[in-house]
């Protein structure tokens, strides 16, 4: 029987932590690790082109499935590449183990080929960051890695070197296998008692949720029912809360639509639910806060509390609601809902009014009616930047929907890579990638990738032939926009000459056409859409306290029209509201 080597345990210890692949490039330092995936059933390399796009495509599938993922990337420029994307997954608050290939262990520390020390530079966007320098050690250094990753919800990162992964493992094998269970986060019954008495001493309570509130739909909205409250979100709550919620009062934030700001800021009691929200300006100074987070170092740091609440939301709500007096009096929420309506119709007639015979093509309009012809269980991947407006405001949750971006990290490029690790999560799954031609050809080298291992995403590219955001950022600080723009590229043709399928729009007639050829066609497939570079328009009104920075730039994005299927949304809410 052959001896196992350092790598063959690594693997073996990976698959048992429930990995199913490692996406990377390969690289004679990744050699032993490659070979022993090779040799392993039920675990799978997966090439691709850029190893920032392993490390996206790994976070991307740790957000769709909640499992433990990897990537990896050769000793020295080969796993520096891996930092965006690592950046961005541990933000995201996602488990993902990321091997960094390491030049001979002889050589560290003397200025060798390509050396650098992964474990110093993925200190800052990870929970766990070290080096195996010995067969003996790798065990233990691995499983630590990996419990930190699902434990701490986020990166881990394991530097080997290659002849340290190529010598034979010591005898005793490493049968530990890391519990991949998470626990439930009850908060404390003096925390429970305190949090009953601040609720029944306010007359107007509005929550505010985030991603946190994943799973926890129906606990928010028995509480909301129970305390009349309005129920906002920010964008990285929108798929989890906005379905089926008869409290909804929209968006608030940079990207904000509705009611929420107003309800924020008119109550007497904010519940700011699962969300680590970061812009202050859009935060209440004058009303009492409570905040309700599994992750304790969230609580507190973006705005003075009244009380912290360490515990997970639906445990939360599930102790909180029957302790709690029910309220009758729904002024507020009606109030708050009928704004929330007036806001959305007050922009919607724009997005109605000759909109399918605009050229060239209204983004927003495309989003619209990619919503609409989309599945019941489509994964959205959205690239940062202007992207973000169109799915914020078109993409209508419904409890099964996924939508994924670079939402806490803000990096460009991020669809296209997120989407093969979604597709790679599931075959069978409707995978779009919403993604501006900034972002997609920054990493366009990846679609390769679709066409290579057969992934049927489908790309809808919103082509303006500018960095959209940030000339509009550059107009409104009142600087000329320079080096925004792009020449106009046929990147149907490049799809084409790629081995995938490619429609170009430029006729809006042809959008929903286009959209559908493409959506039911069995592989990959680019809709290259010519979208306007000013769709865009000032909202009707901004606070002093946001007029500055980079609120300034962005809180004056507005769409150029409506919002899609969520003024529909807003009007049957409205049905709730008891006539007098």
């Amino acid at each position: 029987m052959a001896k196992q080597t350092v790598a063959d345990q690594f693997i073996d210890i990976l698959g048992r932590a429930g990995v199913q692949r490692v996406y990377g490039v390969v690289g004679d330092s990744l050699n032993p690790i490659t070979d022993a995936i090779r040799r392993t059933a039920g675990i799978d390399w997966v090439q691709v082109r850029h190893e920032e796009a392993a490390a996206f495509a790994a976070g991307a599938e740790a957000q769709v499935t909640g499992r433990l993922t990897a990537c990896a990337g050769s000793c020295g420029p080969g796993n520096l590449h891996l930092i965006n994307g690592l950046y961005d997954a541990h933000r995201s608050m996602v488990p993902v183990l990321a091997i960094a290939a390491q030049i001979p262990s002889s050589e560290i520390g003397t200025a060798y080929f390509q050396e650098t020390h992964p474990d110093r530079l993925f200190a800052e966007c990870s929970h766990y960051s070290e080096l195996v320098s010995s067969p003996e050690q790798m065990p233990r250094v691995l499983l630590t890695a990996i419990r930190h990753a699902i434990g701490l919800s986020g990166v881990s990162v394991v530097a080997l070197p290659g002849d340290v992964a190529g010598r034979d493992a010591p005898r005793r094998s490493a049968r530990s296998t890391p519990d991949t269970r998470r626990p439930c986060v009850r908060p404390a019954d003096e925390e429970i008692a305190a949090l009953v008495r601040l609720v029944d001493e306010s007359h107007r309570v509005t929550l505010f949720c985030g991603s946190g509130t994943a799973g926890a739909h129906a606990d928010v909205m028995a509480f909301a029912e129970r305390v009349k409250a309005p129920v906002g979100h920010a964008l990285r709550g929108k798929e989890w809360i906005q379905y089926d919620n008869p409290f909804d009062v929209g968006m608030s934030g940079l990207l904000g639509y509705g009611a929420a700001y107003e309800a924020m800021h008119e109550a007497d009691l904010l519940i700011l639910a699962g969300t680590d929200f970061p812009y202050e300006a859009f935060l209440p100074r004058d009303v009492r806060i409570a905040q309700i987070d599994v992750r304790s170092e969230h609580l507190g740091r973006r705005c003075d509390l009244d009380l912290a609440v360490w515990g997970d939301v639906g445990e939360t709500l599930r102790a909180l609601t029957p302790r709690v007096r029910e309220k009758t009096d729904r002024r507020f929420l009606d109030r708050m809902l009928r704004k929330h309506a007036e806001a959305l119709e007050g922009v919607v007639a724009a997005y109605t009014q000759g909109v399918e015979r605009h050229t060239p093509i209204h983004p927003e309009y495309v989003a619209s009616v990619l919503d609409e012809e989309a599945g019941e269980d489509t994964v959205f991947t959205v690239d940062t930047g202007m992207c973000n407006v169109w799915a914020a405001r078109y993409l209508t949750p419904n409890g099964r929907r996924r939508v994924i971006g670079s939402f806490s990290h803000g990096s460009m490029a991020n669809a296209l890579p997120q989407a093969v690790g979604a597709q790679f999560a599931d075959r069978g799954r409707q995978v779009v990638s919403m993604s501006g031609d900034g972002g997609f050809s920054m990493l366009m080298g990846d679609f390769l990738s679709l066409v290579q291992h057969d992934l049927p995403v489908k790309v809808v590219l919103f082509n303006n032939s500018s960095l959209g955001m940030v000339d509009l950022e550059m107009i409104v600080a009142g600087l000329p926009p320079h080096g925004t723009a792009y020449p106009p590229t046929d990147y149907a043709a490049i799809a084409r000459a790629m081995g995938a399928h490619g429609i170009r729009v430029e006729d809006p007639a042809e959008v929903r056409g286009a959209l559908r050829e493409a959506l039911r066609h069995n592989g990959p497939a680019l809709v290259d859409v010519v979208t306007d570079p000013n769709a865009l328009s000032m909202p009707p009104r901004i606070t002093g306290e946001q007029l500055s920075g980079f609120a300034l730039a962005t809180s004056k994005i507005v769409l150029n029209g409506g919002v899609g299927r969520m003024i529909r949304m807003a009007r049957a809410n409205l049905r709730n509201i008891p006539r007098p």
